[in-house]
């Protein structure tokens, strides 16, 4: 087993739902131990710079309206095989399509917005670096 570090964010919906406590101990329950958590509200230019990967695409500007929406809590998760455990555990990105059990299936439905799906997860270890470093300096780390 590879102990990783992965980038987690309860968005918008699911804050508003209440669900933040519950997603969390999804987690760990699961054996992610939750390192840094903290609450913040995006801006535009803060939700643009961290989505900019899908600047061209069609969704982006709802994603970025969506993200800045409300509270969200980006948070670091560690444990074997984090990001793996973590995408997992979130099912797929439509919760319509999640699987029962999974935190887009229990805390996103009923969805007509994508967006709206509960959480954020890195998918792939340089992705869960920038991530985090995007939220979290090394200090926050230890």
């Amino acid at each position: 087993m590879t102990v990783q570090r992965t980038l987690s964010i309860i968005k918008p919906d699911a804050v508003k739902k209440n669900s933040v406590g519950q997603i969390i101990s999804r987690f760990e329950t699961a054996g992610l131990k939750v390192v840094a958590v903290k609450k913040v509200y995006l801006t535009r230019e803060t939700a643009g710079e961290f989505y900019a990967e899908h600047k061209e695409r069609p969704f982006f500007g709802e994603l970025v309206d969506f993200m800045t929406s409300g509270a969200c809590y980006p948070m670091v998760l560690e444990g074997d095989n984090a990001i793996l455990k973590n995408r997992e555990l979130m099912g797929a990105t439509n919760p319509n399509k999640a699987e029962a059990g999974t935190i887009r299936h229990d805390f996103a439905l009923p969805c007509t917005d994508l967006s709206a799906n509960a959480v954020h997860g890195s998918d792939s270890e340089e992705s869960a670096a920038r991530e985090i470093a995007f939220f979290f300096a090394s200090a926050d780390l230890l």
